[in-house]
């Protein structure tokens, strides 16, 4: 958008771009420990538009909305590196959830349903399903957990930045590994399934997930965080 000048109206620009900041911060909170405010995200993702906006350059040869989209994650990434929002409680309640997942489906040959979980945890299901919701900033896969040892000392960026020697790209075309995860997510309950690829295929958020369903959003949170721990505890064995 331009002024009677013929220059780029910033203002009416950023303006033009809130809904794009709300999306990609609203998807990625489905990501993050539940401490985490959707609000504080989109303030951050705000900043890395305005960034976008002052960097860009038609010469560039990229649409602008894909070179902000670009920005916009980037800043609300920089922005959570800068602390540790897993806390030890909540890494060390995940690796307890995939614990008991793996030991259920080699004792029970398939996957176990949650009150399962919950009894080889020793919980109640309410407090079971209470614990997958401060869970939730489960990833899908750490691919850093397959090129290296995990530690619970670990520090917060070797363990969601990355590992600098490892390709992230070139681990994922590993056929082997690609086979196992496809097998792995076939294998999970057929409501997960959906869940997963209405979030991972189709870019919905958890709200849009949750309509579907016709389930409240922490449900869906709920069931992608136990998907999730599922996934990771059968590519641990890959």
């Amino acid at each position: 958008m331009y002024t009677a000048k013929g220059q780029l109206d910033r203002d009416a620009t950023l303006r033009q771009y809130v809904p794009l900041v709300r999306r990609l911060a609203h998807h990625m909170i489905a990501k993050l420990p539940a401490n985490v405010e959707v609000d504080d995200l989109i303030q951050v993702g705000m900043i890395g538009l305005a960034e976008a906006l002052s960097r860009y350059e038609v010469s560039q040869g990229v649409q602008f909305e894909t070179f902000a989209t670009q920005r916009i994650r980037g800043a609300m990434i920089d922005e959570l590196r800068e602390g540790d929002w897993m806390s030890r409680g909540g890494r060390k309640s995940q690796k307890e959830i995939e614990q008991a997942v793996r030991r259920l489906e080699h004792l029970l040959g398939r996957s176990p349903i949650e009150s399962e979980i919950a009894a080889q945890l020793g919980l109640s299901l309410e407090d079971y399903q209470s614990l997958l919701g401060k869970v939730r900033g489960t990833q899908l896969v750490y691919l850093e957990d397959m090129s290296r040892g995990n530690d619970d000392e670990e520090g917060f960026l070797e363990r969601y930045a990355g590992d600098p020697d490892a390709d992230p790209l070139q681990l994922l075309r590993d056929q082997r590994m690609r086979q196992s995860l496809v097998r792995a997510i076939e294998g999970l309950p057929e409501r997960e399934q959906y869940i997963m690829s209405m979030y991972y295929e189709h870019d919905m958020n958890l709200k849009e997930i949750a309509k579907v369903l016709d389930v409240t959003e922490s449900r869906v949170c709920q069931l992608h965080s136990q998907s999730v721990a599922r996934l990771r505890a059968k590519m641990r064995d890959h």
